[in-house]
């Protein structure tokens, strides 16, 4: 062996390079800005009878959270059934135009802006003020209460308006980078949670089928049949909330929920929403529709939190919609003109009298995932169906008695998919860095936790949150600004990725990547997505674009 070992061998190779860890194991993906399943993306459209169909899921999904805001609130403010149908009509109303506004004139991605959570707080409070007043019927408070509301929405929505067309707000997302955006996505889906399972495990027996069926038929069935690839993956949605909500029905009429407590009757009964026999044939939603607006100083600062929080949630679910509709990160002048057209959509809502300002909707944006179809006039029809089911109310009636277990089980999927686009924007920096590492798990914790402390110590009776200083108004606001995830997120993310070692970490925090998309033409590509119709903008200030 030793004789062996002295021979000299003839010359080998050189060794090959060493390969990065993993590499030998598969392929790695390299970023990619734009997602390549998409079949439809911003600008390019469907079939006209495919688009119709599409709207009309989207009108679906939306009515949950409208049903839910009004079937939470009108009970409260002592209005009936035709009181609830009212405000459902208006919020639906709203909801149209505000999206018609925004798919127009702001940001111009498919986003529908449907009702918000984030006025339940400020409107709770009022309810829980006025409850020492006297009033001659339950009528007459929910009349003087709407009146109220509408006076805080008002003013304001004065808040984004300055926001949005001074620039500040936009200016405020020029400081965001990859790192912040993870969080602050990731919190607009997993911060509904409590929308999710909780609700649909209040009639378990129609929301897990709902949960279970959906899953199956979207995402496995289409591969056991080949031919009906494309209409369930587009349309599976609709089959299922028909199957179910059919099932429901059955159940209702056999007489299985004669005998259960109330919220399981609210969650699986088709008929108990009593919306169909109260709700009037033909109204037309009109300014001032429940008298003049009463103004008081103490609501008014409430309503301002709700305000700065729509802002912040509406951004996280731009950046969003941008990626699963295929286009570039919205720039910070779209984002300001948005926030700013917001504002006078919520400006509009508090004349028409709507119970709650809007927001970008999350379920919407997570819809477009779903269907893999991010075209923006598929969006613009969605409101052809809020205005025509918010006028003509008893068919509008019909839809909104789904379950809102169905509802639940939807958002698991669709409040999931959101999420998951958060996670995606930490490509563009580098994910093996501890200090990005650091920055996102604290924004990402305390944007769940902190908002959960918030909700848990809040009394829904009265709107009083954990925070009880001895003025109401401040009280108001900071309750309402520390329920949200994504505001709690957007805060933690943006201080601490801006704070800590921020000049020497610029490559790492994907700044390079980031910062073309955040100027008007620091990407060729921003005005192909972002720029108005029929020349607008040649019409209009440029502070105000």
């Amino acid at each position: 062996m030793v004789e062996t070992a002295n021979h000299h061998q003839p010359a080998s190779a050189p060794p090959p390079p060493a390969l990065p860890l993993g590499a030998a194991r598969g392929p790695t993906w390299p970023p990619a800005e734009q997602l390549q399943q998409l079949q439809y993306c911003i600008h390019s459209n469907p079939s006209w009878p495919e688009a119709c169909l599409l709207a009309f899921q989207h009108y679906i999904v939306m009515l949950g959270t409208t049903v839910l805001i009004a079937t939470t609130l009108v009970p409260r403010m002592g209005g009936d059934h035709g009181d609830k149908a009212r405000v459902i009509q208006t919020i639906l109303f709203m909801a149209g135009l505000n999206t018609l506004l925004q798919t127009m004139l702001g940001t111009r991605l498919p986003t529908v802006m449907g009702a918000s959570f984030a006025f339940l707080l400020p409107v709770l409070a009022i309810i829980n003020d006025l409850g020492d007043e006297n009033f001659t019927t339950g009528h007459e408070r929910f009349v003087h209460t709407m009146r109220t509301i509408q006076g805080s929405m008002i003013v304001s929505s004065f808040v984004n308006i300055i926001l949005g067309y001074s620039k500040a707000w936009g200016n405020l997302t020029r400081l965001f980078s990859p790192i912040v955006l993870v969080p602050v996505v990731c919190v607009v889906g997993l911060g509904l949670f409590m929308r999710g399972f909780p609700v649909l495990a209040n009639c378990v027996e129609i929301g897990l089928p709902m949960l279970i069926l959906l899953v199956v038929a979207q995402q496995y069935l289409k591969h056991i049949i080949p031919k009906g690839h494309i209409i369930l993956e587009r349309f599976a949605l609709l089959f299922c909330i028909g199957i179910i909500w059919a099932f429901a029905a059955i159940l209702t009429v056999a007489g299985a929920y004669n005998n259960v407590p109330e919220q399981t009757k609210m969650s699986c009964r088709t008929d108990h929403s009593f919306l169909i026999q109260s709700a009037p044939w033909i109204k037309f939603p009109y300014p001032f529709q429940w008298g003049t607006p009463i103004f008081r100083a103490n609501h008014v600062f409430g309503m301002i939190g709700a305000a700065l929080v729509t802002s912040a949630e509406s951004t996280g679910t731009f950046f969003a919609a941008a990626r699963l509709s295929g286009a570039t990160p919205p720039p910070a002048h779209v984002l300001s003109r948005s926030i700013g057209l917001q504002g006078v959509g919520m400006l509009l809502e508090g004349i028409f009298g709507a119970a709650v300002g809007t927001t970008a909707s999350v379920e919407n944006v997570g819809l477009l995932g779903l269907t893999h179809i991010g075209s923006r006039r598929v969006v613009q029809i969605s409101t052809a169906f809020m205005f025509f089911f918010s006028i003509f109310g008893k068919f509008g009636a019909l839809f909104a008695s789904i379950p809102l277990s169905i509802f639940a089980a939807v958002y698991c999927v669709l409040f999931g998919i959101v999420a998951a686009v958060g996670i995606s924007f930490i490509q563009f920096a580098n994910n093996n860095s501890l200090r990005n590492l650091y920055v996102l798990g604290l924004s990402l914790f305390l944007g769940i936790s902190i908002p959960q402390y918030f909700v848990t110590n809040t009394d829904l009776n009265n709107g009083h949150g954990p925070v009880r200083a001895d003025g109401q108004w401040f009280n108001n606001i900071v309750n309402t600004i520390f329920s949200s995830p994504p505001t709690v997120a957007m805060i933690v993310g943006t201080l601490l990725d801006n704070t800590i070692d921020w000049k020497h970490t610029i490559n790492d925090r994907g700044i390079p990547w980031w910062v073309p998309f955040q100027n008007r033409n620091g990407d060729v590509r921003n005005d192909e997505f972002y720029s108005l119709p029929l020349r607008i903008n040649e019409y209009i200030p440029t502070r105000f674009l």
